[in-house]
């Protein structure tokens, strides 16, 4: 008979915990901004004092880092549950490609401008929670290439040229569906200018 691995019951609580702990200050960045998050906030929804928060992460930056990497790892996660209903045909995927970020950005603003906008002083990611963005970048580029977008300065192109369209939606229409509704438009665009002129797949 196999012997049933014990549980370390204390670890599971303190990864609940530190989940916990990043859930409220996904929430504080909610409610009042990422650059307004503070210690007593997020103690105050956990129901702890500030100084208890130390057991559990070093400092503020080492929250944000836990949150980068918790945001990069829900993208992941979108992005690996959006293959499934992602088109053959080339130039559908490039919009796809770009509608699946668009929304899922636009969706939360407090989460993608620490995803890709670095505006926290002083706060550099960790490698382990730089990981799922690098995991999700590579995993973009090899998707790219097979539409014939494989270049680096092609992935370059569109991927500032639909942060942009995220951050114009963010910062002129929040809400709205301004640069939503020209966002296939303009990857039609950049597609007219790498020279993907039809719907076929690429060989």
């Amino acid at each position: 008979m196999l012997a049933v691995p014990k549980r370390d019951r204390r670890a599971e609580r303190r990864a609940a915990t530190r989940r916990e702990i990043v859930d409220a200050a996904w929430q504080v960045a909610r409610d009042k901004g990422l650059a307004q998050v503070t210690l007593r906030d997020v103690a105050d929804l956990v129901g702890m004092r500030p100084p208890s928060l130390y057991s559990h992460f070093a400092a503020k930056n080492a929250i944000y880092d836990a949150m980068f990497g918790d945001a990069w790892t829900q993208f992941l996660e979108a992005q690996k549950a959006a293959e499934a209903d992602e088109p053959a045909a080339s130039r559908a995927a490039l919009r796809y490609y770009a509608r699946v970020y668009f929304d899922f950005a636009v969706a939360f603003p407090a989460r993608h401008e620490l995803m890709s906008l670095h505006t926290i002083p002083d706060f550099t990611p960790s490698p382990d929670a730089y990981a799922p963005s690098v995991a999700s970048m590579e995993s973009f580029v090899a998707r790219m290439a097979k539409h014939g977008a494989g270049r680096q300065e092609d992935v370059d192109i569109f991927v500032a040229i639909v942060g942009g369209m995220v951050d114009a939606q963010l910062a002129n229409d929040p809400g709205g569906d301004r640069w939503a509704r020209l966002l296939d438009r303009t990857i039609d665009m950049f597609a007219d200018n790498i020279g993907i002129t039809d719907e076929r797949i690429r060989p």
